[in-house]
């Protein structure tokens, strides 16, 4: 419930502070004086988009301000609590936004700044709106469907859930099957390429790394005489035949260095090193020799490795890959495609069962849900006939209707609701049956129905002029029954009929003053004198009339006996 709504700097209000007790709250004023924004600071602390233009000329921010009962337990309240909201010992909230003219916008909810969206879904629990674009919006079938899945209580949302559950699997695996039959014929030409490409890499049989370390044999066998040139340089230098070499000295200091340790310790790690150096000589004068011995210039071996490398290249220029670790990644997947056509046939009948399998499954679900539709249907249109004869609309035939068509995401059926406003009159889509007035009335009808079967406990109503388009006598129908709604539930109603406004609980006036650059909205709660001179002027526009008292008093008294 809601107890408190203060608004600061917001549109044409500059400050006001609306204290909202429970029963029926009626928001009244002159067209223009500023009940709109009232709204929009409901809206705000209801988690609406914030929209800088609103911020009242002059001021750096708007400020909407109230206090909401707190979700007590779920999904909800543990999300306030992870956020670190502090919630009062009597269950409420405080709840704040700050929307800048030129900067962001703030949402505190228990004195911790959190996301929009969180104060969005709080709302949610407590808060139901609906406003003049509700009555368009309950033309449309799939609107007409969503009431009749709301009205059908939570069992039924599961239903729903399972049917969506049903759809998806069965669109998967038909698209699934659609893809392997309609591309098959592109599918077998590739898998033919594919092995076809196979057998061209199977016959050369490239091995990881092969073309770099062909690449550097050929460098080798290229330049054989300098290779061999240096080899033996570098060998006759280190160890040759020659009487001087770089071995013969290495020993010669090392056999002269161990002399001398021999009388001074100090010197032994230099003749330990020296002995590494000389040992080190000798195997390096081995290796060459055994590389040189081993120095292939075969001109037919560098013929052969050209021959490798030329055929390697043509198997990389007819799979287009740029190395041989792109023939090989194409190898691997090639025999993955490969391996899957070889087990086409069976894949193809395993994915026509599951087609037929989630088909199956799928008209289960949808049979359940169209089952709860139909019982849903026969229990909502008989609640809401129920109120339409409560509001003025006693010879009306409202009805759901629940058609089979076939199945869609959202079930197989086509959900409408009709109307025969007058005996004998045919059933007809409530778009084309309905007037606006009649509209309005339907659409409260069909809000009652709900609160009373889809939210457990008291709940908070807004409604934007739902007497849109009516009056006379089906505007004081319209009073009574948001009244009753009002018993057991929080309403606020902004009305401009003095027959609605006769019942609140809670009589709001919004007003338009101006000093003559500067126009303000005053929010004022009315009672006793004041509520009857703004019943008055909703009657007639004069709130001195005598006549137009006399009738505010009669709707009072007439409002207070049907209570």
């Amino acid at each position: 419930m809601l107890h408190e709504l203060s608004i600061t700097d917001l549109g044409v209000i500059e400050s006001a502070r609306i204290e909202v007790g429970p029963g029926l709250t009626c928001v009244t004023g002159e067209t223009g004086a500023g009940k709109t924004m009232v709204l929009t600071g409901l809206g705000l602390i209801l988690g609406a988009k914030a929209v800088p233009e609103t911020v009242r000329a002059g001021a750096d921010a708007a400020l909407a301000e109230a206090v909401l009962d707190a979700p007590r337990d779920g999904a909800i309240a543990q999300r306030l609590a992870e956020a670190g909201v502090e919630v009062d010992d009597d269950g409420t909230v405080i709840v704040a936004r700050t929307v800048g003219a030129s900067r962001r916008s703030r949402t505190v909810i228990g004195g911790r700044t959190v996301p929009q969206a969180l104060l969005a879904d709080v709302a949610a629990e407590l808060v139901t709106v609906h406003g003049q674009h509700d009555q368009a919006r309950l033309r449309t079938p799939a609107r007409q469907r969503d009431t009749l899945d709301a009205y059908a209580g939570d069992d039924h949302k599961g239903t729903v859930a399972e049917y969506r559950h049903a759809w998806t699997a069965w669109t998967e695996a038909s698209a699934a099957l659609a893809r392997m039959e309609d591309g098959a014929q592109a599918a077998r030409a590739e898998v033919v390429r594919l092995r076809d490409d196979l057998d061209a890499i199977d016959a050369l049989a490239p091995q990881p790394g092969e073309d770099e370390e062909l690449a550097a044999q050929a460098r080798v066998l290229e330049n054989a005489e300098d290779v061999r040139t240096g080899v033996a340089s570098a060998h006759a230098a280190l160890g040759g035949d020659d009487e001087f070499t770089a071995v013969a000295a290495l020993e010669a200091a090392r056999r002269a260095l161990g002399d001398a340790a021999r009388h001074d310790d100090a010197l032994g790690a230099l003749d330990e090193r020296l002995a590494s150096l000389a040992y080190g000589a000798g195997d390096l004068v081995t290796e060459l020799a055994s590389y040189l011995e081993g120095l292939d210039a075969d001109p037919a071996r560098l013929d052969e490795i050209h021959q490798r490398r030329s055929d390697l290249a043509g198997l990389m220029r007819r799979i287009g890959v740029p190395d041989l670790a792109g023939v090989l990644e194409h190898a691997e997947h090639a025999r993955a495609r490969v391996a899957e056509d070889d087990a086409w046939d069976e894949t193809l009948v395993e994915r026509r069962a599951a087609v037929a399998s989630t088909r199956s499954a799928l008209e289960e679900a949808a049979e359940r849900l169209s089952a709860g539709r139909r019982d849903a249907a026969t229990r909502l249109a008989a609640a809401v006939r129920e109120e339409l004869a409560q509001l003025a609309m006693p010879d009306a035939d409202f009805a759901v209707a629940v058609e089979p068509i076939d199945p869609a995401p959202h079930g197989a059926d086509a959900v409408a609701m009709t109307l025969a406003s007058h005996p004998g009159a045919p059933h007809r889509p409530i778009a084309e049956a309905a007037s606006g007035g009649e509209l309005s009335r339907i659409m409260l009808a069909l809000e009652v129905a709900l609160a009373h079967s889809t939210h457990e406990g008291p709940r908070t109503f807004v409604f934007d002029e739902v007497d849109a388009g009516v009056g006379g006598k089906a505007a004081v129908a319209v009073g009574g029954r948001l009244a009753a709604l009002a018993q057991t539930h929080q309403v606020i109603v902004v009305t401009h009929l003095a027959q609605v406004a006769s019942f609140a609980d809670t009589h709001v006036v919004v007003a338009k003053a101006t000093d003559g650059s500067v126009t303000r909205a005053q929010v004022t709660a009315v009672e006793a004198d004041a509520r009857v001179e703004e019943i008055a002027r909703l009657l007639s526009g004069q709130e001195d009339s005598a006549t137009a008292r006399a009738h505010a008093l009669e709707l009072l008294e007439a409002s207070g006996v049907r209570r």
